[in-house]
């Protein structure tokens, strides 16, 4: 597998932090976004995804960037594309390698693996400072995922108020960057942050927004919260 890094995102939603992308082929077909609506088929996310097997880089390249990382650096693993390993399967080799590089680094990523075996991985991860956040499809799931006692982040509806909680009563809290204007990831770091209560919503975005906002609503409802 290749990769693309970028020292430092121009995104404005993640903002000015190093962040890579995995081939396509990481992607496990069982993600109900898969080749669909997924946010990285957007346009300029997508051309860089596409262009990873002509110009990314291996493994090795991809430990050395890690490792040249100031001490505490937050960075995310995969804007585009999921854990190491083809399809459903994870490459737990891989993933610790990428652990080992991340020592006193605040590392974080996501995925829609979700066998056993993959689950057992990521908890190992994520309990040595990798932090690797469970992606749950609606607010049913982040429930059931929850119960692994991972961190979890889930799609909700586009209208989806700042504060919910989930059918079993789990709060989650909408991605600060979709509700304050001039937060990103590099400032919050609530995904990076593996102890934290609240799972994280992402409200449908992408240019497939409607389709994804659909497929959050098969669990209803979601509770607003009575304010703190």
């Amino acid at each position: 597998m290749k990769y693309q890094l970028v020292k430092q995102s121009s995104n404005r939603k993640t903002g000015p932090m190093p962040v890579t992308y995995s081939q396509r082929e990481t992607c496990p077909p069982s993600c109900p976004h898969y080749l669909d609506d997924c946010y990285a088929e957007g346009f300029h996310t997508r051309m860089t995804w596409d262009k990873i097997p002509q110009r990314g880089q291996e493994l090795a390249a991809l430990l050395r960037f890690i490792e040249s990382m100031p001490d505490n650096q937050i960075w995310r693993h995969n804007v585009a594309g999921d854990l190491n390993g083809r399809g459903e399967e994870l490459d737990a080799f891989e993933l610790g390698q990428i652990v080992r590089a991340n020592t006193g680094r605040r590392g974080f990523t996501y995925t829609h693996k979700k066998s056993a075996a993959a689950i057992k991985w990521a908890r190992h991860a994520t309990e040595w400072g990798f932090t690797v956040n469970m992606s749950a499809d609606d607010a049913g799931e982040a429930d059931e995922l929850a119960a692994h006692g991972l961190p979890v982040v889930c799609i909700v509806p586009m209208d989806t108020p700042k504060h919910t909680t989930t059918p079993a009563g789990r709060s989650i809290l909408v991605c600060p960057a979709q509700t304050v204007d001039y937060m990103t990831c590099a400032l919050c770091g609530l995904c990076q942050k593996a102890d934290r209560r609240q799972i994280i919503g992402f409200r449908a975005h992408g240019t497939k927004a409607r389709i994804t906002d659909h497929k959050a609503r098969r669990v209803i409802p979601l509770y607003q919260e009575r304010a703190q």
